[in-house]
């Protein structure tokens, strides 16, 4: 006897990944700290069919790491690969500012609540229904992800970069 498994059902991609919450993806550039590394990086980017959505820098002595993140993923990516950077990629989670007086806060109590450790956290130049949003790096993804969740907050994945509000930049 025959079994035809998983014929005709749909397998999303935030399952074929082993995860079940929507991510965005950083690309972490290591440029050289010395005048104009980053100008190249930005102009690298910017000529090309991409839009920036945020960018971080952090500085050491001799190198720094450009967190960046791209409306177009896969784009971006050959972008990365075809250049002469240095990059890896690292997922967070996009959360959308709820409407309220502090927003970061309630960000960040809902996840000190849970015990979760917030890496970093940044700006996206991200707009939607007139809500702007966080990229945020936790310790554990999974836990942050239910329980920001339950607690009603909007998460994005990377189709909703496509789909924002306004163009920033």
């Amino acid at each position: 006897m025959s079994m035809d498994f998983g014929a005709g059902e749909f397998t999303d991609a935030a399952t074929m990944r082993g995860r079940d919450w929507p991510a965005l993806t950083q690309f972490c550039v290591i440029i050289e700290n010395r005048v104009g590394s980053l100008n190249q990086l930005m102009q690298h980017l910017e000529r090309q069919d991409v839009r920036i959505i945020a960018l971080s820098i952090v500085d050491t002595i001799d190198v720094a790491i450009a967190r960046v993140m791209l409306d177009r993923v896969e784009r971006g990516r050959e972008l990365f690969e075809l250049s002469g950077f240095t990059f890896f990629e690292i997922e967070v989670l996009g959360v959308q500012l709820p409407e309220q007086p502090q927003p970061f806060v309630a960000v960040c109590s809902a996840l000190l609540q849970a015990e979760v450790n917030v890496n970093y956290m940044y700006p996206l130049l991200y707009r939607h229904g007139g809500h702007s949003a966080i990229a945020v790096h936790v310790e554990d993804m999974d836990t942050a992800t239910r329980v920001l969740r339950d607690k009603g907050f909007q998460l994005l994945g990377e189709d909703d970069l496509l789909n924002d509000d306004e163009h920033f930049g």
